[in-house]
């Protein structure tokens, strides 16, 4: 029996290709719409009825002929480049598919695909069931799809095509978050190039365009690749301030030019959405759709500035005729040795570190003004300043309004403004505000000596206070002997945390806490300790402060501990206080841990490791080292002029009582 659908393919071709390699419907969809695309559709709907188990996708390009659906779209590994040129027929746009295997994706979402194509009066309609599909391979017979009726009032040119039983836990996305989704996935989608050719894509009838991309909308500042502006400013209401890179080539390869855009969001929570997923990184494209995910983490770029970056670049270098395919086969990522990938990361990495230097200091300035037109005390205090120390007033002003804080933490910015006053009050009477204007980011190593949070806020109405912590501070200053530092920052340490982080002034113990700790885990906290780690360690506490949860460990002077000790007593002692805060009900807790030393970790000594390696091995425990000596520098610097500069106090305080 001569049948008319003819298809062959591997079992593992089927399984690596099709039906594990995509784990979402809008990867799959994007395959599908790129087809479309590629034959020269200028219109495709999507119908998304998840009630009805059902996905129909169809477009007015070409259509197929029976045998060009059994040698195009029933041959797996049909290089369309090749057999039809590098362009398409009507519009000569340039292919985006490459390897012959997109339409596996759809075995990923959909047990059954039914195929209704039509072109020049012939129509051809065809079923394809999995379940036959992968039993005739099991068997190793050619499969034939089902042959069905095209129905009357499909229409007369174009291809349909209808996914049903669906895999429902990867369809489980919502109409609005598919339209995010398909609208970053490309380049080309309501961009019309010229009367004749245009390409529109609707889900459930509405059109997806610039409309539907929430990363335009949470831009405030925006890079633009080229000689001119490409984005249309009604897209990026909340932006403030544009830039052009004239830089758009690789350098060395005047033909690898780069497109398309980046930018920066007010806030990086605005970049979390649930529907579009996370928009924190810049996405790349070629040929109009996307072949890279993101390639942010993959350009070692650790300033504060990536996490506010979003943005869509376009290299169509990466996919040229005649070229090696450097896709992966779901064409989400790119083989990362590959010299033109390498060279792409080179020229990205370059432009943020100068987009970088140029959001500091225009941010700064924004901020500053936001600061002043919200709190007109600061606005005041400013203007009272002399000429020459409002620029840094306004700069120190535009840091704090700039820093990240959740919604429940907004009030900590208002305590930061006052202390930011009483220590700018501070650093003028020293001739010192050019510290403040050369800041360009904060932390807290920085905020210690600079900005004494509640403590200084305290010293404007009560001097004894701050005479009394003076002088508890200078009695660290005078010891030299290294027993009687650890004996005396050992009774004041706990109960001044301040000492660790100016944001810790109200930190509280737990008697119970350290209790139930030693009592669950006597190995991390309790007296089952080793000879070793007991001569290690004078002491550890657990304190609390807003919602944190802090647990400091104070050794030795004299012990020297290496960075893989250090960091498998921080994975102990964490996962030990989030078991305990998980039995009292707490989930996800916000844990840090402060290892105070007298003498630096023990570091391998490998070439290659960066200064900040120590860091990054702690960052994500939560973790971090202090040293003794730092600790009684940092705070006597932070209090010691201040007795000298007490008759000032009057006038500032009427700032921050009015904050």
């Amino acid at each position: 029996m001569e049948h008319k659908y003819r298809m062959k393919l591997d079992m593992r071709v089927l399984q690596h290709l099709g039906i594990k390699l995509y784990s979402n419907v809008s990867a799959v969809l994007s395959e599908l719409v790129a087809n479309a695309w590629d034959a020269d559709s200028t219109e495709v709907n999507i119908n998304f009825d998840i009630d009805r188990d059902r996905i129909l996708l169809r477009d007015n390009g070409n259509g197929m002929t029976v045998d060009e659906i059994n040698a195009r779209f029933l041959t797996v590994g049909y290089d369309k480049r090749k057999e039809e040129g590098k362009v398409s027929e009507v519009f000569a746009r340039d292919f985006m598919g490459r390897k012959g295997i997109g339409k596996l994706s759809v075995f990923s979402i959909a047990q059954e695909v039914e195929v209704f194509s039509a072109k020049k009066g012939e129509k051809n309609a065809l079923r394809i069931v999995l379940k036959n599909l992968e039993d005739a391979i099991t068997k190793g017979d050619e499969y034939h799809p089902e042959e069905i009726e095209y129905p009357d009032d499909y229409p007369e040119k174009g291809t349909t095509l209808v996914l049903s039983h669906l895999v429902k836990k990867r369809v489980g996305l919502t109409i609005s978050a598919l339209r995010k989704r398909l609208a970053r996935r490309f380049a080309v989608i309501g961009v019309k190039k010229s009367d004749a050719e245009y390409f529109d894509v609707k889900v459930n009838g509405n059109l997806v365009g610039l409309n539907d991309r929430d990363d335009f909308r949470s831009l405030e500042y925006l890079w633009e690749f080229g000689q001119q502006a490409t984005i249309d400013p009604r897209h990026t209401p909340r932006v403030a301030q544009r830039f052009l890179l004239k830089e758009d080539s690789i350098p060395g390869n005047p033909t690898w030019r780069v497109t398309g855009w980046f930018g920066t969001a007010h806030k990086p929570t605005d970049l979390e959405t649930e529907e579009a997923g996370s928009l924190k990184n810049i996405v790349v494209l070629a040929r109009g759709r996307l072949i890279q995910e993101g390639i942010l983490e993959k350009l070692g770029f650790n300033r504060i500035f990536g996490s506010y970056v979003t943005g869509q670049i376009q290299a169509d270098f990466l996919d040229l005729d005649g070229e090696d395919d450097i896709a992966t086969s779901d064409r989400q990522r790119l083989v990362e040795d590959d010299p033109r990938v390498i060279a792409l990361r080179e020229f990205l990495r370059k432009a943020l570190l100068d987009a970088s230097d140029t959001w500091s200091d225009v941010r700064r300035k924004k901020k500053g003004e936001d600061a002043e037109n919200e709190h007109p005390k600061l606005k005041e205090w400013v203007e009272g300043l002399p000429d020459a120390q409002r620029g840094p007033a306004r700069n120190l002003l535009g840091l704090i309004e700039g820093l990240p804080l959740d919604e429940d933490r907004e009030p900590d910015r208002r305590e930061l403004f006052r202390s930011g006053v009483l220590a700018f009050e501070r650093l003028r009477l020293k001739e010192a505000a050019h510290q403040l204007e050369n800041l360009k980011t904060l932390d807290s190593e920085q905020l210690l000596p600079l900005l004494v949070n509640q403590d200084y806020y305290e010293a404007a109405l009560y001097r004894d206070i701050v005479r009394s912590r003076v002088e508890a501070i200078r009695k660290f200053k005078d010891l030299t002997d290294k027993k009687a530092k650890e004996k005396v920052l050992q009774t004041h340490l706990f109960q001044h945390l301040w000492l660790l982080d100016a944001g810790w002034e109200r930190a509280t113990g737990s008697e119970t806490m350290e209790h139930n700790l030693k009592r669950d885990f006597p190995k991390e906290f309790g007296e089952d300790l080793s000879d070793e780690e007991s001569k290690g360690r004078i002491d550890i506490k657990y304190r609390t402060n807003a919602g944190v949860h802090i647990i400091v460990e104070l050794k030795k002077y004299e012990r020297i501990v290496t960075i893989d000790e250090l960091e498998q007593q921080g994975r102990a002692y964490r996962s030990a206080l989030i078991k305990l805060l998980d039995k009292s009900g707490e989930k996800n807790p916000n844990v840090q841990l402060v290892f105070v030393l007298g003498t630096p970790v023990s570091i391998p000594t490998d070439a290659g490791l960066p200064d900040d390696y120590l860091e990054q091995r702690l960052k994500l425990l939560q973790g971090r080292v202090v040293f003794y000596d730092r600790l009684i520098q940092n705070a006597l610097a932070a209090y010691g002029d201040y007795l000298d500069a007490q008759d000032k106090v009057d006038r500032v305080e009427q700032v921050l009582k009015g904050l």
